[in-house]
């Protein structure tokens, strides 16, 4: 079975509501429903934690994952880390920015090793098909900490790797 991202929350849900017990028995589907869809629209956000398998480090604050969000049941999505930005490397202002992006990628490759990471704190970005979140590496350590910590990641919004 395979669910997009948009289904993921509801699908969820409906699997973890508890059957209602002021009816003495089970809920029919569409109460089940109707609580399911009521619990995704009061929570936008995935607590975690989630177990995921490393696919590629796509640049330094982006990592595709195969995230196991029930038995027998993944999907593959793109996560933005949360909190942090590092230097583009797709479209960077200047030859620094560009150097500091490679860096920035191989320090995140290295830290993940394509192995298994958790998500934590897991919500939609703005951008479709992908989701913001915090990465911890098999050994608990967060990503985004470790690339700020080695100069390859700040907390603000853009940052400036050009001056």
């Amino acid at each position: 079975m395979v669910f997009t991202l948009a289904a993921l929350p509801l699908a969820m849900a409906a699997a973890l509501t508890p059957p209602s017990s002021a009816s003495g028995g089970a809920p029919s589907s569409v109460a089940q429903s109707s609580v399911a869809q009521s619990s995704v629209a009061q929570s936008s956000s995935v607590l975690g934690p989630i177990t995921a398998e490393v696919e590629r480090v796509v640049d330094g604050d982006t990592v595709r994952v195969k995230a196991h969000i029930w038995i027998d049941q993944s999907v593959s999505v793109s996560v933005r880390l949360a909190g942090i930005d590092a230097p583009e490397l797709y479209r960077p202002k200047c030859a620094a920015e560009k150097a500091k992006a490679r860096a920035a990628k191989k320090f995140a490759a290295n830290f993940v090793q394509r192995g298994q990471v958790r998500l934590y704190d897991v919500a939609r970005d703005k951008y479709a098909g992908r989701v913001v979140a915090r990465i911890e590496n098999a050994q608990g350590e967060d990503l985004a900490a470790a690339l700020e910590h080695a100069g390859l990641a700040q907390r603000r919004q853009r940052g400036q790797w050009c001056t």
